[in-house]
C-alpha cells in the first residue's frame, strides 16, 4: 500500500519526489507480462474509468483505456466538447460532480491550462491529467523518463549525468515542460534547448532547471546541439496553440532530423525520442522516415512504455499494486511477439 498515491489526483509532475518516480517505474516493470498479454489480471473487475478527452488524442486516450482494460476494468469514453453538456453552459465543476458519480477514476484532457485541476477540485474520485493546454502532461513525462532510464540502462548508465537535447516547439510543448520539471530531481543533467527564438522554453522553466543545479544551454543550431548528447528529444509544432495556422506554418520544417544529419553529427548510440504524433507531412517532417530503421529510434518503445506507466498509475491510485498477481491467470489465446 502507498498512502501517498491511494485515492490521489495525478495533476502535475511537481507532486513527485525522486523516490515516487522510482516506485512508479518499478511497478511499471511488474506490469510487463500483462501489457504483453502473456498473463491477464482481473484486479479492477467492476471498476469504471471515465476517459474524458476534450481535445484530439490517439496514444494518450487509447493507452489509458487499454491500461485500465488490461487490469480488468471497464472504460466509458467521451470525446470532444460537443458530446457533453458543457456546450449547454454546464460548468466544469458540475460536470465533475456528475461524472465522478459514474466512475471510479477519471482521465481528462482539456485545451485550457489549469482546467484539469479545476475539474479535479470538484471530483469525488481521482483524476489523472491527460494534458491541459500547453501546461503539463504528467503521464507522458513519466513514460519519457522511464524510456530514458531503460535506454540508458542498456548502455550501463543512469539518468544522473544525462545529456539531452530538446528540439522544436518548446514554448507550447507541454511534454517538454513536464519532462524538464522531472529532470530537476536528478544530478548533473545537461539540457540543450533548440528552438526558434519565438518558441523558446518559457523562462520560468529554464530558471527552475538552472536553480536545481542543472546545466542549461539554449540554441537555434540543431546540428551543433546534437553532437555530444545521449538523447535527442524532438517535438512537433503545436499548431493548435497558435493564434492562426499561417503563423504555425512559418516554423514548420525548420528543425528536421534525418539519417544523414544523425550520422554526421550524433554519437553512434544517441537515442532519438519524440512524444508523437510526429508530423510526417513534407513541409514538416521533423523526424524523417529514413530514421525508421535506425535501432536508436525509440519512439515506438516510448508508446509501449506508456502502457506500463499508466497501468502502474492506476494500480497505485486505486491501491491494488499488491493484488495484481493474485487476480492473474495465463491467457488462452496466441500472443504475437510485441517487441519493437
Amino acid at each position: 500500500m502507498c498512502v501517498k498515491f491511494r485515492g490521489s489526483h495525478i495533476l502535475s509532475v511537481a507532486q513527485f519526489e525522486r523516490d515516487d518516480i522510482q516506485r512508479i517505474f518499478r511497478i511499471a516493470d511488474r506490469m510487463e507480462p500483462y501489457a504483453q498479454r502473456r498473463r491477464a489480471t482481473r484486479v479492477l473487475e467492476g471498476a469504471i474509468l471515465g476517459n474524458m478527452f476534450f481535445e484530439a488524442s490517439t496514444r494518450t486516450r487509447i493507452s489509458f483505456g487499454s491500461a485500465f482494460n488490461l487490469l480488468g476494468g471497464e472504460v466509458r469514453e467521451s470525446v470532444g466538447m460537443d458530446s457533453l453538456s458543457l456546450v449547454k453552459g454546464e460548468s466544469l465543476q458540475d460536470t465533475a460532480r456528475v461524472l465522478s458519480g459514474f466512475s471510479d477514476v477519471i482521465c481528462m484532457r482539456h485545451p485550457l491550462a489549469g482546467s484539469v485541476a479545476e475539474f479535479a477540485a470538484a471530483s469525488r474520485v481521482p483524476v489523472l491529467n491527460g494534458g491541459d493546454g500547453s501546461n503539463e502532461h504528467p503521464s507522458q513525462a513519466l513514460l519519457d523518463l522511464y524510456t530514458i532510464e531503460k535506454e540508458m540502462a542498456g548502455r550501463g548508465r543512469g539518468i544522473d549525468g544525462l545529456r539531452i537535447t530538446m528540439v522544436g516547439d518548446l514554448k507550447y510543448g507541454r511534454t517538454v515542460h513536464s519532462l524538464s520539471k522531472l529532470l530537476r530531481l536528478f544530478e548533473r543533467v545537461h539540457v540543450v534547448l533548440v528552438s526558434p527564438p519565438e518558441l523558446r522554453m518559457p523562462p520560468p522553466l529554464v530558471d527552475e532547471l538552472r536553480a536545481s543545479g542543472q546545466r542549461v544551454d539554449e540554441s537555434e543550431n540543431l546540428e551543433a546541439s546534437i553532437a555530444h548528447v545521449d538523447i535527442v528529444y524532438s517535438t512537433r509544432i503545436q499548431e493548435e496553440r497558435f493564434p492562426d495556422r499561417e503563423q504555425a506554418d512559418s516554423y514548420r520544417g525548420r528543425l528536421r532530423l534525418n539519417q544523414a544529419i544523425y550520422t554526421q553529427h550524433c554519437e553512434p548510440n544517441t537515442v532519438i525520442m519524440h512524444p508523437l504524433p510526429r508530423d510526417s507531412r513534407a513541409e514538416a517532417n521533423e523526424l524523417d522516415r529514413d530514421l525508421d530503421q535506425n535501432p536508436n529510434l525509440a519512439i515506438f518503445r516510448q508508446t509501449d512504455n506508456g502502457l506500463l506507466i499508466r497501468m502502474a498509475l492506476f494500480a497505485l491510485v486505486l491501491d491494488v499494486v499488491d493484488l495484481v498477481d493474485k487476480y492473474a491467470r495465463e491467457v488462452p489465446w496466441h500472443t504475437p511477439n510485441r517487441g519493437v
